[in-house]
């Protein structure tokens, strides 16, 4: 693939876009029903080619948290058609008055939801990524250019194949959806000078590609680097629910970037809440590497070190930290964490006001799992990417998130003096 392929696959995507734009509601819904009917009737195809994946991957030695990114299972499959199904269900966005004002003269100005226009999707590894950004894109009036990783390149192609021809069937262009089948590193480069035919770039994966994307894109880039997520276990925390939370925010899927890296517990409960809880997470495999304050009550565990509270481990590691105070673990959050997502467990209602208000994060929980972090899991039907920057997002996004508002103007004949 050379430039003027390059140039020629996002001119497509530019033009696809405006159709896919101008486009109704009951087309776009008829072309994600498509969609899941086509992934339901062809899951043996798409498991097929997963398994050829996969078994390149196991051959490579890829990690154990790679591998389960890269699979698709029938829960997997069963969860990217459910998440067609939720997008389909949610509200057009685009055409939406957000809202409306008059000014003195008499005008009416409103402000209109639009879609963005072209989408550059850049991913590693999971492939159920395909279907979920494609159905939120297209819900949007989005074209989208998916660059999937070269260990998921069997898996993407059998999707899409089956993605597009869903937009064949309900009229829509195909090229609003389309894949590019190169690991070629210059290729990816070469799409992101297209600053005047592509709008946004969306990349995940890793940081070292989030950061290659961002260092090379002249078009908009909405990333996040890492995923380091606390849970802070307050003075008058329900010990039962702790212990649930925050174990289900460590070992229930460790890796994922909304999964817990850093436990923090107030000095006050430390002595009773850490004992059973470190025992529960050593049972189930996690090492434990804690702060002199915590090796004071459990001394055998392995020290943390300056770089831990740094440290998006993704596996059955965890860092914890005595803290002293409420102010003192939201200054730890603020100063070690990535602006993705952070919990805390209490019954302190002002407690958990002011960790809304002061946690510099993206998600904010109280009393749940960092694990909901997450567009499906939040209502959004599905989520392409979550931003730990905030302009012009920040969080997990769904179909809102990709679009943006023009001012609108209704008149009478009014002219400026």
């Amino acid at each position: 693939m050379n430039k003027d392929d390059v140039k020629s696959i996002a001119q497509k995507s530019k033009h696809a876009g405006l159709l896919l734009g101008a486009a109704g509601t009951v087309k776009k819904d008829a072309a994600l029903q498509f969609m899941s009917e086509g992934l339901r009737e062809r899951s043996t195809f798409i498991m097929e080619a997963n398994a050829v994946d996969v078994a390149a991957a196991k051959k490579q030695g890829f990690q154990s948290a790679f591998i389960d990114r890269l699979t698709i299972t029938e829960k997997t499959l069963k969860s990217m058609i459910d998440s067609i199904h939720e997008v389909k269900a949610l509200k057009d966005p685009v055409g939406e008055i957000t809202k409306a004002w008059t000014r003195p003269n008499g005008l009416l100005v409103g402000r209109m939801r639009i879609p963005l226009g072209v989408v550059l999707m850049i991913y590693e590894s999971r492939p159920n990524v395909t279907a979920d950004a494609s159905a939120l894109c297209i819900k949007s009036g989005n074209a989208v250019i998916l660059k999937g990783g070269s260990e998921a390149i069997n898996s993407n192609r059998a999707i899409v194949s089956i993605l597009a021809e869903a937009l064949k069937k309900a009229g829509l262009p195909p090229e609003a959806l389309q894949f590019i089948d190169t690991p070629d590193k210059e290729v990816l480069y070469e799409f992101l000078k297209q600053d005047e035919l592509i709008d946004l770039v969306i990349p995940r994966g890793g940081e070292e590609l989030i950061r290659a994307v961002a260092e090379h894109s002249r078009i908009p880039v909405l990333k996040h680097y890492k995923g380091i997520c606390h849970v802070f276990v307050d003075a008058d925390a329900d010990i039962p629910m702790a212990q649930r939370i925050c174990f289900n925010a460590k070992v229930q899927r460790p890796g994922v970037c909304n999964a817990m890296e850093t436990m923090l517990v107030h000095k006050d409960i430390a002595g009773q809440f850490l004992p059973d809880m470190i025992d529960i997470y050593r049972k189930a495999g996690v090492e434990i590497r804690g702060c002199e304050k915590t090796r004071a009550i459990l001394p055998d565990m392995r020290p943390a070190t300056e770089q831990d509270w740094f440290t998006e481990y993704l596996d059955l590691i965890l860092s914890v930290r005595v803290v002293d105070s409420l102010d003192q673990a939201i200054e730890h959050i603020n100063h070690y964490g990535s602006h993705h997502t952070d919990s805390i467990v209490t019954k302190n209602v002002e407690h958990s006001m002011r960790f809304f208000r002061e946690v510099d994060s993206s998600t904010v929980l109280v009393n749940a799992s960092t694990r909901f972090s997450d567009g499906f899991q939040l209502g959004l039907g599905a989520e392409i990417g979550i931003s730990t920057s905030k302009l012009h997002a920040f969080g997990p996004m769904g179909l809102e998130e990709l679009t943006a508002q023009k001012f609108v103007v209704m008149g009478n004949g009014q002219v400026r003096e």
